[in-house]
């Protein structure tokens, strides 16, 4: 792999890490609107006035959905960069 196919991959990787987190966060906020109880917000987990349960579905829903978008978005990019030079991604 040459200096330049590595330098090029660190951008890409940065770029779309954050890309991810933003998009994850606003999947999460349009669903946990939707299957929330009356909540437009995710309970949070030090507000004791939320249950248990309900602080602990959101979180799982939350892992879920950033391990999904992460995953998916690591792969398009790797799938990309190997496209664009022919060599797989550093590992």
């Amino acid at each position: 792999m040459s200096r330049l196919s590595r330098k090029l991959y660190t951008p890409l990787s940065v770029v779309t890490g954050v890309g991810g987190g933003l998009l994850a966060g606003q999947i999460f906020g349009q669903l946990w609107k939707r299957v929330g109880q009356n909540d437009p917000e995710p309970p949070d987990p030090k507000d004791l006035s939320y249950s248990t349960s309900s602080v602990l579905i959101a979180g799982a829903i939350q892992g879920l959905i950033v391990g999904l978008v992460r995953a998916s978005l690591q792969r398009a990019g790797a799938r990309g960069y190997q496209a664009i030079t022919n060599e797989p991604p550093p590992g």
